[in-house]
């Protein structure tokens, strides 16, 4: 028999559709990964076995399951961030403050997911209320497979240790500072931080004014082009549009981190270096040069960060809250009218439009160094967390503030042998660029798909 978990999802809905395997043995096979190894891994707060089972029953049954345009996922194990409904379940948001009542309607990308033949086999764990690059709290500790006395990153992390871990081909998370690019850096994936307005987001209450992107994690830049097209409801008779040879690229590295102070360690730096060459083997034109960032960046991140947040807590009992987010959250309050008026990343687009008006795309390192081991974060003082956070993963905001598509692909390793990554960014509606280039860094750099946990 036939054991898939750890295949891509394009190879699993390919084999559902041709009938070389059906949805409930699929499923099956991967809750059985789940059953076996997330005690060690903590990436699901909860699993759906009964239910996806049910679930994958249904698809089996579906008369048009052969059918590429109507299935693109046919078949295809996904977990959800727990912080987006799933029907019929929960949506704690990493805390002991939410309500643990059932969600009456899937979330517009679940929904999709679900239409193009996925099953949801469970949700996963995430820090309160998303806030943290890292995932832990009441619910549970997400830590990295490669290096699990590390964190897997966050806020996404339990999404990116269920694919890091193949107990699902792939998973939905959303990036608001960083937490789709952060987990996936940490634990060796694909993900794509779309620009705004590609996905629905409908993250929380605001989106944490604009910044906050639903996106996939993946193992492979294919699975990872045909999540986003199922989510962004771009399929042509069930296939993601594939961009044309985008001819030579301007590519500018950059090693400088965007907020002042942050060193970058050597395999960080190490692996933009070794991307850069296979772009310019691959025929783009790759320069050094660094973005203008301003010196108030850090602070214009921190302004917006803490304002989503505070928002996303109104009506929440700060008295069941960790003491991280009642302080980040009280921060916020009083910059919620300042961020609500768009100034701060309308002025952040002002300073780098020309960059990107010299350059099509900028490759950085992912992350400036290794997580920071797994623990009980949500425990430790605000200050501690925020310093920990802005020391390991300065790359990520400012293509939050500026609304700009974002994604990161596995390069090199670091001395523990956890993988490295890089991050590509493009202007608005350059997704598919990104997607092609880091196609190129992939088939001349493969990268082992799953954490070598059995």
């Amino acid at each position: 028999m036939t054991d898939w978990a750890g295949r891509t999802a394009a190879e699993i809905a390919a084999a559902v559709r041709e009938k070389r395997a059906t949805p409930r043995e699929v499923v099956a096979a991967h809750l059985a990964r789940i059953d076996r190894l997330d005690g060690r891994v903590g990436a699901f707060r909860a699993v759906r076995a009964e239910a996806a089972l049910a679930e994958a029953e249904e698809v089996g049954a579906r008369g048009d399951l052969g059918d590429l345009g109507e299935l693109p996922l046919a078949g295809v194990p996904v977990a959800v961030k727990d912080n987006l409904a799933v029907r019929g379940e929960s949506t704690r948001n990493g805390s002991a403050a939410t309500p643990d009542t059932p969600a009456a309607d899937d979330h517009v990308t679940v929904a999709r997911l679900r239409a193009a033949g996925a099953v949801v086999v469970g949700l996963t764990n995430v820090p309160e209320l998303c806030v943290f690059g890292t995932s832990e709290g009441v619910h549970g500790t997400a830590r990295n497979p490669w290096d699990p006395a590390r964190s897997a990153g966050g806020s996404s992390g339990g999404s990116a240790a269920a694919v890091a871990a193949g107990m699902v081909p792939i998973a939905l998370g959303n990036d608001g500072m960083g937490s789709l690019r952060i987990p996936a850096a940490n634990c060796g994936l694909v993900t794509i931080k779309p620009g705004y307005g590609v996905v629905p987001a409908g993250i929380g209450d605001g989106d944490w004014f604009g910044m906050s992107e639903n996106g996939p994690l993946a193992t492979t830049v294919e699975d990872t082009r045909l999540m986003l097209a199922v989510l962004a409801d771009d399929l042509a008779d069930g296939e993601p549009p594939r961009r044309a040879e985008p001819g030579a690229l301007r590519v500018a590295a950059s090693l400088r981190s965007p907020l002042t102070g942050v060193t970058v360690s050597r395999p960080c730096t190490d692996a933009v270096r070794e991307a850069a060459g296979v772009l310019m083997k691959a025929g783009h034109q790759v320069r050094r040069a660094d973005p203008p960032y301003p010196a108030s960046l850090g602070l214009t991140a921190l302004t917006h960060w803490s304002a989503g947040v505070s928002v996303d807590a109104r009506e929440l009992d700060r008295r069941l809250l960790a003491r991280r987010t009642r302080a980040h959250a009280a921060l916020g309050r009083s910059f919620v009218r300042t961020v609500a008026t768009g100034k701060g990343q309308n002025g952040l687009r002002e300073r780098l439009e020309p960059f990107f008006a010299q350059h099509d795309v900028l490759l950085t390192p992912a992350l400036a160094r290794r997580s920071p081991k797994a623990g009980p974060w949500h425990e430790r003082g605000w200050l501690r967390n925020i310093l920990a956070n802005s020391a390991y993963s300065p790359f990520t905001p400012p293509w939050n503030l500026t609304g700009w598509p974002a994604m990161t692909v596995p390069v090199g390793t670091l001395p523990s042998g956890a993988p490295c990554a890089v991050q590509l960014v493009g202007r608005p509606g350059s997704e598919a660029a990104l997607l092609e280039l880091a196609g190129r860094i992939e088939a001349l750099r493969p990268w082992r798909r799953t954490a070598p946990l059995d």
